[in-house]
Order: C-alpha cells, then sequence, then structure tokens
C-alpha cells in the first residue's frame, strides 16, 4: 500500500472517530418549566347594605390634618372590623340622627349640643371626647381628661432626673391647692425612683427637687417672674409646671429661659427646651370605648390612659424612652404606686 493510500484511509479514520465523539448537530434543551407561583386572593370586602350599622365621627374642620387623619383611621379601623359603615362630619344636627342604621357617634368639640340632641336619638350610642361640662347618662358617654395629678407629675419627675445633672428639677404649683401638693409629693418620689438615695458630686445646701407656689390671686403676666426665682436664684435646670397655672404664654415664656420643660398640653409653636407632653392618650380611650358603644351600651364614664406624646428624640433619647415607657407602663398597670419613695 502506497504512502498516499495510507494517508486516504487515516483521514477517512479521523472524520469517524470525531463523529462519534458529538461532532452532529448541536440538540436543542427545552427551558425549564416554571410552576405559576399562587397569588392569595384579596380579604373579602364589606358591601353595605340598606341594613348595614353606621358610625358618624364628628371632628371640627380647623383640626390639624394629621390628627384628623389619625382619629378618622382609628374610628375607621374599629367601624370595619365591626361590620359597621362609616362617615365624617364636620357638625351635628338632628337631621344626622334620622338614619335608622345610625348606632354610634363619636364627637369632638366645639359640642354640638349634645345634652338635648342626644335623647332624640336612644338607640345610638354617643360618645363626647374632651368636651367639657357634660355627665355620663342613658345614651350618652363622656371621655374626659385624666382627672389624675399625681401620676403624670411622678412620670415628669423621673423624666426630668435623667436629663439633668445632679437632679436639678423643680416644679411650680398653685399655693394652697391640696391636689398640687400630692401631685409634688409624687414628683419628688418620681426622682426618688430613678435615682434611689441620689448621692450627688456637691454638696448642695439647697436640696432638690425645688418647688415654688403661685398666689391664687396672682395675674398670671407675673408667672414668669416665679420661675424666674426657681431658675436664677435656685439653679433649677428642668421644670414641671401644674397643669392648673400652665397657661400657653407661660409656658412659651419659660422655654426662653434655657430650662428643660415637661408638661401635661405643650403650646404651639413648641416651646424651647419641650422634652415631652404627658397626656391621656385619646385614640386608646376611643378604642376601649367601642366594644361598648357599637354593643349599643352606654352612659359611662371613659377614663383615657396617659401616654407620652411630642417626645424630643435629641433629649429623651431611644434608650431613655424606653425606660420612661416601660416606667409608664408600670405606673398604669398599678406596679408603682405615686404616694411613696
Amino acid at each position: 500500500m502506497t504512502l498516499r493510500v495510507k494517508h486516504f484511509f487515516f483521514a477517512i479514520l479521523s472524520i469517524a472517530i470525531l463523529s462519534a465523539c458529538g461532532g452532529g448537530s448541536p440538540t436543542e434543551i427545552a427551558p425549564p418549566t416554571v410552576a405559576p407561583s399562587h397569588t392569595p386572593l384579596p380579604p373579602p370586602t364589606m358591601i353595605p347594605t340598606p341594613d348595614t350599622p353606621l358610625a358618624i365621627l364628628v371632628l371640627p374642620a380647623e383640626l390639624d390634618k394629621a390628627s384628623s387623619d389619625l382619629y378618622q383611621k382609628t374610628v375607621y379601623d374599629l367601624a370595619l372590623q365591626s361590620g359597621f359603615r362609616f362617615q365624617v362630619r364636620n357638625a351635628l344636627t338632628s337631621a344626622d340622627l334620622t338614619d335608622p342604621t345610625l348606632k354610634v357617634v363619636i364627637v369632638f368639640p366645639p359640642d354640638p349640643g349634645l345634652v338635648s340632641l342626644a335623647p332624640t336619638a336612644p338607640g345610638v350610642q354617643f360618645l363626647a371626647v374632651n368636651i367639657p361640662n357634660l355627665t355620663a347618662g342613658g345614651n350618652l358617654s363622656v371621655l374626659a381628661g385624666d382627672s389624675q395629678v399625681e401620676l403624670p407629675a411622678f412620670l415628669a419627675g423621673y423624666i426630668l432626673s435623667m436629663l439633668v445633672e445632679e437632679y436639678h428639677i423643680g416644679m411650680v404649683i398653685p399655693k394652697d391647692n391640696g391636689d398640687a401638693q400630692r401631685a409634688y409629693n409624687a414628683f419628688v418620689n418620681g426622682k426618688t425612683y430613678y435615682c434611689g438615695l441620689c448621692r450627688t458630686f456637691y454638696i448642695d445646701p439647697i436640696g432638690y427637687p425645688q418647688f415654688i407656689e403661685i398666689p391664687a390671686d396672682e395675674k398670671t403676666a407675673s408667672y414668669g417672674a416665679y420661675a424666674n426665682v426657681l431658675i436664677n436664684d435656685r439653679d433649677v435646670d428642668a421644670l414641671y409646671i401644674y397643669s392648673s397655672v400652665a397657661n400657653d404664654e407661660f409656658l412659651s415664656y419659660v422655654g426662653t429661659q434655657g430650662v428643660l420643660l415637661i408638661g401635661t398640653s405643650m403650646p404651639v409653636p413648641r416651646p424651647g427646651g419641650w422634652v415631652a407632653t404627658i397626656s391621656p392618650d385619646t385614640i386608646k380611650a376611643i378604642q376601649t370605648a367601642w366594644p361598648t358603644l357599637s354593643a349599643g351600651q352606654g352612659g359611662i364614664n371613659v377614663q383615657s390612659p396617659l401616654g407620652l406624646a411630642d417626645v424630643d428624640p435629641s433629649l429623651l433619647t431611644p434608650g431613655r424612652l424606653r425606660l420612661a415607657q416601660e416606667t409608664l407602663d408600670s405606673l398604669l398597670a398599678g406596679r408603682i404606686l405615686t404616694g411613696t419613695p
């Protein structure tokens, strides 16, 4: 066999080997099949009928948007959970009470005349929210501000003690007022609850907390002078002002004096140094009252639990706020007594 023939057979053999090793046309691979994902069905939406009970929330048109939105959402959620329809009004008249499906009306100030309106709709439960001079009874329930004076004073003493050095805190109270004196005692106990024996680095002959009394016949324009006695003469760095003397003008003035402030109602605009507001939690109170009202029962006094609002996070930082909230929760649960150290 000649060399040329050998080369020919070698070339044929090479082609055969390459073909056996996968030299054929490529096989198309089908893409993986993706199983369709399960999309949950939306929750069923209540479809109102002519017989669906109705709840009305009455809010003043001038209420700030944030508060208005919060109250509307609160009552809307409660109504939805109970299978009620929900409407909002800026005023309430006798014509609004003619709907036979109306079951609950929650009213914010100003008072539309609930004393006369409520008896005309005996099948409706009314809740007056922070409207003064109303008495619960019949189908009228009353949510009033917290009358407890010791609890917010105790918490104020606790919070201010954690914020200023050497516990230089003080309180302004009306003179010859038994409730205010009990509040000051609770304020002292709040400070003690926070710091125990409250040992200080310097021996201080003054002693803290300090307080000053404002006579009942004193002009409100002169209140600032009393605060200045505490701030300038007694070196107080943080103040809690009793509610009956804590008018907006007074609080705003104190806010210009470089001290920290805490109170039960914050003026607008916000005073300088305002730490937080210890105020009734209206949202929780409405949520608590709703089951009774929606069940057709009423004529009760609804107590607002206290809450912390208007918190300045640069002063009451998250860790301090947690301690304050834990203390407030214990106060509300009765695990802390305000009248004893």
